[in-house]
């Protein structure tokens, strides 16, 4: 929060307010001579009522008394009028729209600045400096160090222009209170309320680097800025992200602040790599990419295509198009990396090792589970060979391969990889430690998988009571670990336990993220997902539609996540009965994922699989039969004929086939599905449970019928 007595509105006062904020500024009193009172109506008139005018043309007065009056700053006012105006204009290019009612801002910012550059000069450098960051929390410990005489080596004045031939009062070693000090008497900054941070108003902050770079200064204190962050800013470990979290806004700052040196570009291209790195460790999808992009061009025209900095940053950018569902570009980019190190570096050096398990990821997600599993294993293997079974990278590629079981349906190898890797992980990082929290999180989703709810939910519940002690109750790992224990409570049907646990992870998550976030979005389609077990179908409907719109808006109408929320909602429509709206929405998803995803991916057979729901419940039986037909067939090449959402398939076909009155097919297509779900999935998983009383009902029904 700002310091009120430093928060300075830009909003026109009433002229009485505004001549008793003058008049107290100045320390004069209310009945002063009427001359004086005269030259003070005149100013604020000139000043067009605007509090932070105001209160910069007082500071400037009281500082040059007794040889400076009021009438003499109205004179320099209407001098700096015109040339101030000009200053913007020709430096910024165009002024703001609402920039009629600031122009009394921007000159006695102007006249304010020029005094404080002949009598302060360390003052000036430092505003100057602190201009460049996020104007809305720079930190006090990082322009601190920078006022000790570090960012410039001039030791004339910022301007050596003095209008009234008065002595310079600067000092030869600058102090850093007394700058701070001078810039908050002026209103230039103000002071948070634990007096670790400082805010700018963003005019000041726009005039301030119209000023340098009408003066050639701009260079050297963008420079010093990128150069002090890319230093500050540290890597993505999980013991500095809270440092990395409070510096990432003024890494969004340099985003848009390209140097010009070789030096500099060099910094630059450093910072936005670290910063891509945080942002997709924050699920900040746009970021992530644009910073990476930004990262990979700069060090493309620095060092050329071969530099491992380039090849850095190529991952990154793979990464960012993965999450955003660009898996063709990915896996362009990913391929040509490991391609390039292979031949460069050979195949079991770790950075191609690095880059296979990017591209075995973006195999994963695109469904396409057998070459990644072949390509982890390999990863993996060749990770124990060389670096140990219990290195951390060695132990990563097992996690990879057990979430490839686990993605397969092949649930037991999957839990007997992961309890394998949680007790490597327990002895050598600890038992609270976020990679072995993430990997007893992901036994407790094979747990669940499996409907095995109550193992799910002690392990889960354990998780959730680690992390609160071990990070906090609101912090990203703790959130994650209640909406798995909500999941869990929602697939036992456990709804209000489910809604309590949704709406605190989606409440603290839209005030530590924002509305918009990934994250928070997945908790309102959570939430929405339990009303709609619930049968509270509008606030389903609600809740589904905003989350839709957000998603469209925020990662674009072709996303991934944009195309979940587009099918919650259309079985949202379908629970109405409302079939024709549910088909319209169904139709959409189904034609953008085959283009987006292509017609096998995992994604693009679900969203057939719910057109076909749909067509059934309208009791369009054949096409529903041909899409359940499609989908089955599809999944048994792609995934196998006992994969879990191939027997999803028979199932549904098994019941097109009995709503056209195939009676005896029926029967022996759900048999054969149950017996290999018996195998699978287990004799007390529920859809196994419902298969059997299903064949029993229908077996039941033939033999009455005989």
């Amino acid at each position: 929060m700002v310091d009120h007595r430093d928060l300075i509105e830009v909003k026109p006062m009433e002229r009485p307010e505004a001549l008793e904020l003058l008049q107290r500024k100045l320390d004069t009193p209310a009945d002063s001579q009427e001359s004086e009172a005269h030259q003070n109506e005149l100013l604020v008139d000139a000043l067009e009522f605007m509090p932070l005018a105001i209160v910069q043309a007082a500071s400037l007065v009281r500082n040059r008394a007794p040889r400076y009056s009021v009438s003499q700053y109205l004179t320099d006012f209407q001098k700096s009028d015109r040339g101030a105006i000009k200053l913007l204009e020709k430096e910024v290019g165009h002024l703001p729209r609402d920039w009629e009612a600031k122009n009394s801002i921007l000159v006695t910012w102007q006249m304010s600045f020029d005094y404080i550059c002949q009598t302060k000069p360390s003052a000036a450098e430092l505003l100057s400096y602190m201009s460049f960051f996020d104007r809305q929390g720079i930190p006090e410990s990082l322009i601190r160090n920078q006022s000790q005489g570090k960012y410039t080596s001039k030791s004339e004045p910022l301007d050596e222009h003095s209008s009234d031939g008065e002595t310079s009062e600067s000092d030869s070693s600058p102090d850093f209170e007394d700058d701070v000090t001078t810039l908050r008497d002026y209103s230039f900054i103000s002071v948070t309320e634990n007096n670790s941070f400082f805010t700018m108003h963003r005019l000041v902050q726009l005039t301030t680097r119209a000023w340098l770079k009408s003066h050639g200064q701009l260079d050297q204190w963008r420079d010093q800025f990128i150069s002090t962050l890319c230093e500050e800013f540290p890597t993505g470990e999980y013991e500095n992200w809270e440092r990395c979290t409070a510096l990432f806004p003024h890494v969004k700052s340099a985003m848009s602040q390209r140097p010009t040196s070789t030096e500099s570009l060099q910094k630059w291209a450093t910072l936005l790599y670290k910063g891509a790195w945080h942002a997709w460790q924050s699920d900040n999808i746009t970021d992530t990419r644009k910073m990476a992009s930004k990262s990979r061009k700069e060090r493309m025209m620095l060092f050329g295509d071969d530099h491992d900095g380039v090849f850095a940053s190529s991952i990154m950018l793979a990464i960012a198009f993965g999450l955003e569902g660009r898996w063709e570009e990915a896996e362009h980019l990913q391929m040509q990396g490991m391609e390039n190190r292979k031949t460069r570096l050979g195949a079991d050096h770790p950075d191609t090792l690095s880059n296979m398990s990017n591209l075995a990821w973006t195999y994963r997600s695109q469904g396409r589970w057998d070459e990644a599993e072949q390509l982890t294993v390999y990863v993996m293997n060749t990770r124990r060979t060389k670096l140990g079974a219990d290195h951390h990278l060695t132990l990563g590629s097992t996690s990879s391969l057990a979430s490839t079981y686990l993605e397969q349906g092949r649930w037991k190898e999957a839990e007997q990889l992961f309890l394998q890797l949680i007790e490597l992980r327990k002895t050598k990082l600890g038992t609270d430690h976020p990679d072995t929290l993430s990997d007893m999180s992901n036994l407790a989703s094979t747990y669940r998988s499996q409907g095995r709810w109550k193992e799910a939910e002690q392990l889960e519940i354990h998780l959730m009571e680690t992390s609160k002690m071990t990070f906090s109750a609101d912090h990203a790992v703790t959130l994650t670990s209640i909406s798995n224990l909500a999941s869990t409570y929602w697939n036992q049907g456990r709804w209000e336990h489910a809604e309590r646990l949704f709406i605190q992870v989606m409440e603290t998550r839209k005030t530590k993220l924002g509305t918009d976030h990934p994250d928070t979005l997945m908790s309102m389609g959570n939430l929405a997902s339990t009303y709609y077990k619930q049968g509270r179908l509008d606030q389903a409907e609600q809740l589904f539609a905003l989350v839709m719109e957000t998603t469209k808006a925020k990662l674009g109408p072709d996303h991934p996540d944009t195309l979940t929320s587009m099918a919650n909602l259309a079985s949202t429509f379908r629970g109405q009965n409302r079939w024709d709206q549910a088909e319209q929405l169904e139709l959409q998803v189904v034609d953008i994922s085959k283009r987006k995803l292509g017609a096998e991916h995992p994604d693009t057979l679900a969203s057939i699989a719910n057109l076909a729901l749909t067509y059934w419940n309208q009791g369009r039986w054949e096409q529903a039969e041909d899409l359940h037909a499609q989908v089955m067939e599809t999944r048994k090449t792609n995934f196998g004929a006992d994969h879990p959402d191939t027997l999803t398939s028979m199932a549904h076909l098994a019941v097109a086939w009995k709503s056209l009155g195939r009676s005896v097919e029926v029967i022996d297509l759900l048999g054969n599905c149950l017996v290999k779900q018996k195998q699978i999935l287990g004799l007390d998983h529920p859809q196994t449970i419902f298969s059997s009383q299903t064949l029993l009902d229908w077996e039941t029904n033939v033999l009455s019928i005989k």
